[in-house]
């Protein structure tokens, strides 16, 4: 025997074999057998690909027992394979060894473009798209392509119209579970994305980005009707209103309907009587800020509209009008 170590049990077993020669792995076409694993799958390429193991359940057709049975694993539910250090447990060992990866932090699949790496060969396959631009998935529907297959089954859900994502707290429903975890932050309060010019947070990331256009001064959305620009999309759509006379926020109360959710709030104070702007001066209060700005003007040392015949000055241009 050989002074070599091990840290897995299952290793020192291989190693056994292989000094005494012990041929566990037999060829099922032909008898013969095999030290290794990895010597018997390069014999078998000398035998013909007849697929003559049929899955009884899915007629499922491979040339070898040994496949047959793995693939009944499918069927079966079984999982064989256990990882020692979390206990979850897999149908195949290269699922385990890849699983294992997450442990041990290995990433030996590296993208030669831009250094990153992965500890599967397939996921190193899907980032390469990103480079490439490859996008093998197309929607049957609307010919839009994509990267991933899973990109693909969501995209697939605008056309169903299924949401299978669930808030727990409002029962909201959602197509992606990326968008159900945005959701969440309503009902937590988290705000991960943090300007790094003034401190202000937030729940996504692209609320973030069209934040930071009020610091660079960027407007990149552009109305096509009139060519005016905006740095939010929102702000876009509640523009187009102005051109399509949409108003989809109606009160409830007298049915008049207002093209955007401030002009509705603001409304329905005439209803509630609330009077939220409070003059810190005389405590009298008003519906809306405009009205509390021109009430100030009574308590303004300054008066600001002057008499060009007499000597005399206002706080109020309504007051100049009918002293003229």
């Amino acid at each position: 025997m050989c002074d070599k170590i091990f840290t897995r049990s299952g290793r020192i077993t291989k190693q056994i074999h292989i000094e005494t020669g012990k041929k566990r792995f037999k060829c099922e076409v032909c008898g013969e057998s095999f030290v290794q694993s990895g010597n018997l799958k390069q014999h078998l390429r000398i035998h013909p690909r007849k697929k003559s193991f049929k899955c009884e359940v899915c007629d499922k057709s491979f040339s070898t027992n040994d496949h047959l049975r793995r693939h009944m694993r499918i069927h079966t539910g079984e999982k064989p394979f256990k990882c020692e250090v979390c206990d979850k447990s897999f149908s195949g060992n290269e699922s385990l060894k890849l699983h294992m990866s997450i442990h041990t932090g290995e990433k030996p699949f590296k993208c030669e473009v831009c250094d990153k790496s992965f500890s599967t060969n397939d996921h190193l396959r899907r980032h390469m798209r990103i480079h490439t631009g490859e996008k093998p998935f197309k929607c049957e529907v609307c010919d839009k392509n994509f990267s991933g297959n899973g990109s693909l089954k969501q995209h697939m859900r605008i056309h169903t119209g299924e949401k299978p994502f669930k808030c727990e707290v409002c029962d909201k429903s959602f197509s992606g579970n990326e968008s159900l975890k945005l959701h969440m932050s309503i009902h937590t309060g988290e705000k991960p994305f943090k300007c790094e010019v003034c401190d202000e947070s937030f729940s996504w990331r692209e609320s973030l980005k069209q934040h930071m256009f009020t610091h660079t001064g960027e407007k990149p959305f552009k109305c096509e009707v009139c060519d005016k620009s905006f740095s939010g999309n929102g702000s876009l759509k509640q523009h187009m209103r102005i051109h399509t006379g949409e108003k989809p926020f109606k009160c409830e109360v007298c049915d008049k309907s207002f093209p955007e959710n401030g002009s509705l709030k603001r409304h329905m104070r005439i209803h509630t009587g609330e009077k939220p702007f409070k003059c810190a001066v005389c405590d009298e209060s008003f519906s809306r800020k405009e009205s509390l700005k021109c009430h100030m003007c009574f308590h303004a040392v300054k008066k600001s509209f002057k008499c060009e015949v007499v000597d005399e000055s206002f706080s109020w241009r309504e007051s100049l009008k009918q002293h003229m």
